[in-house]
């Protein structure tokens, strides 16, 4: 049952906590807009944003047929939007209504630069809503796959130098340079920059988690402080992820983005994962380049607009 919004429906209601019914109905249009498109329409950061109740720089908008949350940028960054419409009820003006009060929100919490929305799957009907209301391409997100042994392509050997340590982690006493890592190899990115110790805890404590499925490499006359780090995600039996690779810029050269990506994939064929997706900006041709030359492909698209 949707909730109750507005006078007729079509207009939003903002807030800044979901009630445990608004939380069912967003989860509800997540599930059903997945079957019907066959891409998520929300990324993990907003499906998270659901689930965790407030935090400090979310809203969200709710109509009877749409949902939708703006997610305050970092300094500098711009607010991104991303909104789900149930897929019985699209083309009668709830997507347009709900990305028009998102953006107003989003103006409020952040305001400058201008707000983004996400278009997983960059779909026609996101692509046709985009262009109606004037929006242009400003980001895209490439989502890379490759099968896995035994269907796909055998991978190269995993070959370690004598000057790498490469090991998986050991506990919270490595979270601390995990965490330096990511901060300095990921200090451009709008989501996975400016990470705390909460994002850490939080994926440790995930029910995917593997300690296993995180690999840390260091150098051998210095094996506590890291160069980087690959942090492997399994969906399902059918589906496993490079969830995240980071190199501290200082180690850039020594070819530990190739290694660790590949201590990752030998790792998830041994589980047996079939495939393996990544996902890596549109415009990083040198991570292209890298993961192309690993076997990944280009799977699909995610398009910010603004």
């Amino acid at each position: 049952m949707p909730p109750q919004t507005g006078t007729d429906g079509a207009e939003p209601t903002v807030v800044d906590r979901l009630t445990p019914e608004t939380a069912d109905f967003a989860r509800g249009l997540v599930r059903s807009a997945t079957d019907a498109d066959g891409v998520a329409p929300l990324s993990e950061q907003s499906v998270t944003a659901i689930e965790s109740g407030s935090e400090q720089g979310v809203r969200h908008l709710v109509s009877t047929a749409g949902y939708a949350n703006v997610i305050a940028g970092r300094s500098g960054e711009p607010a991104m939007i991303e909104a789900v419409v149930d897929p019985t009820r699209r083309r009668q003006g709830y997507g347009r209504s709900l990305l028009a009060a998102a953006f107003d929100v989003a103006r409020e919490i952040t305001a400058d630069p201008a707000p983004r929305v996400w278009a997983h799957g960059d779909l026609p009907g996101a692509v046709a809503l985009a262009a109606s209301i004037g929006l242009a391409r400003r980001r895209e997100l490439m989502q890379l796959r490759r099968p896995l042994p035994p269907a796909g392509d055998a991978l190269p050997p995993l070959e370690i130098d004598d000057q790498t340590v490469l090991r998986t982690y050991a506990g919270a006493a490595d979270d601390a340079e995990i965490l330096r890592v990511n901060n300095a190899a990921f200090d451009w990115h709008p989501e996975q920059g400016g990470w705390t110790q909460a994002q850490i805890t939080e994926r440790v404590r995930s029910d995917w988690f593997d300690a296993k499925g995180l690999f840390l490499a260091s150098d051998a006359g210095d094996p506590d402080r890291l160069l980087g780090f690959h942090w492997t995600k399994v969906h399902d039996p059918s589906l496993g992820e490079v969830y995240i690779v980071g190199v501290d810029p200082a180690a850039q050269g020594r070819g530990l983005g190739r290694l660790l990506t590949l201590a990752g994939l030998h790792h998830l064929a041994a589980l047996g994962i079939g495939e393996v997706e990544l996902y890596v900006e549109g415009d990083n041709a040198a991570a292209l380049h890298t993961y192309e030359r690993l076997g990944f492909t280009r799977y699909a698209i995610d398009v910010a607009y603004g």
